[in-house]
């Protein structure tokens, strides 16, 4: 049994995580998942075989908590899994270095500099981002602890996470380096290690109980329900995502967008939201003609039947250049031109389209590959996902409409980048809009995990978060991260709110992620230390 003891506690870390995350909910997992894979830390075990458990712990993670993307493609679940679980390998293994060479004081604190810096630019747009399983996203389900996400962000949590590991760690199993001392001397150490333990578990959920009561305090219930002012409605269509592809299948689709809309507007109605690619063709659709394209005259007659409504909805579109613009242009074929090719949102109000937005943050396999992965294109294409991408928005422009409301838009994927959300914020948006096709998953936890997490966004921001999915979970989140009016999933359905606005902004907007940021700039320290005491050891060495 011993010979299977540190592939036991590998899988027994990748375990406590699973329990940990949303939808298992059992929070307090998390507090001691990173345990096991220290204690397989102290052992001496070589280089590659400490890789290999920490790997097969992160695997098991990943493919416990993201398996679902398997239903909407195949290699991209693959990419995701795999390639995800090395990319965690390289915090435990830099703090595997540091802590035996430099010892434990080190070590640890290498650890959580680390990791926090490897999640945030893991957030970063660098082609191969999958930040799902961010650590501070663990408490989506448990926001009434985490209400100081205003404050830090979900760096903040993950924070948390990792100084409760380690000292824990530190409880049960430093002391023992310790055996020398008197007896007296471990016993006051361990007491007071219990009692910074309890308080850093404790005090981060009593300020999050005390900044929720003196919100819910200055903003009642009443005022948000009040539906005699203007209002938003959510449409949630539930059309089949792969039924949504078929040719000649788009009237039909657009008839149950108008419909569903028309059971909820009134009017105070100002503002309708549609999901994700609502305006779909095979070809897309070509958003300098949008108005003279035939199939979408019922639109136009919609918008023009209720002049004060804007709608914010997804589509499929494209552009033609005359020359290359980008690196995502494609040419077209026989002639000089390009086009781009968008996964996009548009406004539009009774006199047209208005703004345009263009999905920036692309899912790595499905709707972009980088660069030194461009020659698995064919295979990616074969298995549903694209070689060329979709051609990105690089500026985060909010999508301001005529009624006071100034969107800041998400496309699915993008929900999860709290910084990134952030910065339509900071320029003037007061409302998050996140619009989504969650269908590609089918009925598993990777839908719920998503609306879970546009909690968070509504924490950072405290902004009311505006969620149209085609397939559920629709619903409205208020800045407390409380849910309202949720859709069931696979439901056809359409819900109307008055959404109140406010142009402050928190800490968390105006300032970004700074915990993250001085982590990277610690850890670079650290690196640089660790760089200089190896070659000044080795120089004395030689002499």
């Amino acid at each position: 049994m011993k010979k299977f003891q540190p592939i036991l506690l590998s899988l027994l870390s990748g375990l406590l995580f699973f329990l940990a995350w949303p939808m298992v909910n059992i929070t307090v997992a998390i507090f001691i998942a990173f345990i096991p894979l220290f204690i397989i830390e102290q052992k001496n075990y070589s280089g590659i075989k400490f890789f290999g458990l920490m790997y097969l712990a992160l695997f098991t993670w990943n493919i416990s908590t993201t398996w679902w993307i398997w239903n909407a493609d195949m290699l991209g679940a693959w990419l995701a899994i795999i390639v995800n679980s090395l990319l965690m390998c390289i915090p435990l293994m830099g703090f595997r270095f540091m802590n035996k060479r430099f010892g434990s004081l080190i070590g640890y604190t290498s650890f959580v500099l680390f990791w926090m810096s490897f999640e945030y630019l893991h957030l970063q747009d660098w082609g191969l981002s999958w930040p799902w399983l961010t650590l501070g996203n663990v408490f989506a389900g448990r926001t009434n602890w985490i209400q100081w996400y205003e404050y830090t962000g979900t760096s903040g949590g993950t924070l948390w996470v990792l100084l409760v590991n380690v000292l824990l760690f530190r409880l049960l199993f430093g002391v023992r380096d310790m055996s020398h001392e008197v007896r007296g001397k471990k016993y006051e150490i361990r007491m007071s290690s219990l009692l910074l333990i309890s308080a850093l578990l404790a005090l981060p959920i009593i300020l999050s109980l005390l900044i929720n009561s003196n919100r819910s305090a200055s903003h009642p219930t009443s005022v948000i329900t009040n539906q005699t002012s203007s209002n938003i409605v959510i449409v949630q269509p539930n059309i089949d995502p792969y039924e949504k592809l078929s040719t000649g299948t788009f009237e039909a689709q657009l008839q149950q967008l108008i419909r569903l809309s028309e059971q909820q507007i009134d009017s105070n109605t100002t503002l309708l939201v549609w999901p994700e690619t609502a305006l779909y063709a095979p070809n897309g659709f070509d958003e300098t003609s949008l108005q003279q394209n035939f199939f979408l005259n019922p639109l136009f007659a919609f918008l023009k039947r209720h002049p004060k409504i804007n709608l914010f909805t997804g589509i499929e579109s494209y552009r033609v250049f005359s020359e290359r613009i980008s690196n995502d242009a494609r040419p077209i074929d026989g002639t000089s031109n390009f086009y781009e090719v968008y996964n996009g949102s548009v406004l539009f109000d009774s006199t047209g389209p208005k703004q345009f937005y263009h999905k920036s943050m692309l899912v790595p396999g499905v709707e972009t590959l980088p660069g030194f992965l461009k020659f698995l294109a064919p295979v990616f294409e074969e298995f549903g996902g694209t070689a060329g991408g979709y051609a990105k928005q690089e500026e985060r422009t909010p999508i301001n409409t005529t009624n006071g409301y100034t969107i800041a838009p998400a496309i699915c994927y993008e929900s999860i980048y709290g910084e990134y959300m952030s910065r339509y914020v900071r320029s003037g948006a007061n409302i998050i809009a996140v619009i989504t096709n969650d269908g590609w998953w089918g009925n598993t936890p990777g839908y719920k995990h998503h609306m879970l997490y546009g909690k968070l966004r509504a924490i950072e921001t405290r902004k009311w978060v505006l969620r149209s999915a085609n397939t559920g979970i629709s619903c409205f989140i208020d800045p407390m991260g409380e849910i309202f009016q949720p859709q069931p999933w696979w439901v056809a359905a359409s819900t109307k709110m008055h959404i109140p606005v406010n142009n402050q902004q928190t800490f968390f907007v105006r300032y970004g992620d700074l915990l993250s940021k001085l982590a990277l700039i610690l850890t670079g320290i650290l690196i640089l230390f660790a760089i200089y005491q190896t070659i000044t050891g080795k120089q004395k060495k030689k002499m």
